[in-house]
């Protein structure tokens, strides 16, 4: 056979022409003189292939991937080695520089090209979310049947802002727009459903109390048909605290410690302590606060009764002795509590 554009009678032929002739006009890559690409202004993020990416990625990395996606390589090429290069930086337009070489029906052969990167600063949709206010949940911070005290409220702040710092690693939308500071409580407006959800466990995991969801539909996404919804978390920590007096199944206790769980108290006859499931709540008795303990004098001590000095109208009480007294004595200070017109002295 011979090649009919060189009238070659001896090479290898290809696609019925010579090999030399056939590698004169042969392309090794495809690349368009110009790529286009998003890229958000807030956390540089890309739009690619339709949809945004959520990981931080370098400029210079987003060019080079931008080269990459768009190279085609010829069929016929096999060993190939591609370098890319940014040769200079125009504004927003990388000037660049592609270089191949690669083997084509064994022959080694070595291609160069050129191309411009544009890139679009624009704002993606999330980040569009946090500059507008946007939010998923509402937080409210609540106490059940009384005030919230300042320390609380700024653990709380703290709680919330630790967590969202944390979610913010995986979640862009893990950020507070606004607290609305309000009587009854603080509601703290977090962007995604999944950072609230973080924040409602972390106060309850501090403070206790129960958790409540109430979802609700606020509009309707015209291109899928769904509706969307926002959610209302209610964290609603106990009305007792550490050191005060709670009434659960008869049992008088003083609080011991509180958990996202359980409370845990002893009771002030047996001082035994007591595991209380968080979910029974409701059914805990606050009988008395801790400042109302008050302190008396131990003025004697017998195998029957330890007598104190009550400190409002300085008559003496007599109260049964028990073991946990036996480490009393005679002139010392001790504090005890009222309850239902009974007197418990607290060891």
């Amino acid at each position: 056979m011979f090649c009919p554009e060189c009238g070659s009678t001896d090479k290898e032929m290809v696609n019925d022409v010579c090999i030399d002739c056939f590698l004169k006009d042969f392309q090794m890559i495809n690349l368009p003189k110009r790529i286009e690409v998003q890229i958000c202004s807030h956390c540089n993020s890309k739009l690619e292939e339709g949809k945004w990416s959520e990981e931080f990625i370098p400029e210079e990395e987003i060019i080079y991937r931008a080269l990459e996606r768009n190279i085609e390589l010829a069929d016929e090429v096999e060993n190939e080695i591609i370098n890319l290069e940014i040769e200079q930086m125009k504004g927003t337009i990388a000037q660049c520089y592609v270089e191949i070489t690669g083997l084509v029906h064994d022959t080694q052969i070595e291609e160069t090209d050129e191309c411009e990167v544009k890139i679009l600063k624009t704002v993606c949709p999330t980040c569009s979310k946090v500059q507008s206010g946007y939010y998923e949940t509402v937080i409210q911070f609540r106490a059940d049947s009384r005030e919230i005290k300042k320390e609380e409220y700024a653990k709380a702040d703290e709680i919330v802002e630790r967590t969202l710092i944390k979610q913010s690693k995986s979640d862009k939308l893990a950020y507070c727009p606004q607290i609305a500071k309000l009587k009854e409580g603080y509601d703290y407006y977090i962007g995604s459903f999944k950072s609230g959800h973080k924040v409602a466990d972390a106060l309850k995991e501090e403070f206790g109390g129960v958790i409540k969801e109430s979802p609700r539909l606020i509009s309707e996404d015209k291109s899928s048909g769904k509706g969307l919804y926002r959610v209302w978390i209610s964290v609603r920590i106990p009305e007792f605290e550490i050191k005060d007096f709670i009434k659960f199944e008869d049992k008088i206790m003083q609080v011991k410690s509180i958990s996202k769980n359980s409370v845990v108290g002893t009771d002030i006859e047996t001082n035994k302590k007591h595991n209380i499931a968080m979910k029974n709540m409701e059914d805990i008795e606050l009988v008395k606060k801790a400042s109302d303990i008050e302190v008396a004098t131990i003025i004697s001590k017998t195998p029957q009764f330890i007598q104190i000095l009550d400190p409002i109208d300085y008559q003496t009480l007599d109260l049964n002795m028990s073991k946990e007294y036996d480490v009393l004595n005679t002139g010392q200070e001790v504090k005890f509590i009222r309850i239902n017109n009974n007197i418990y002295l607290l060891i």
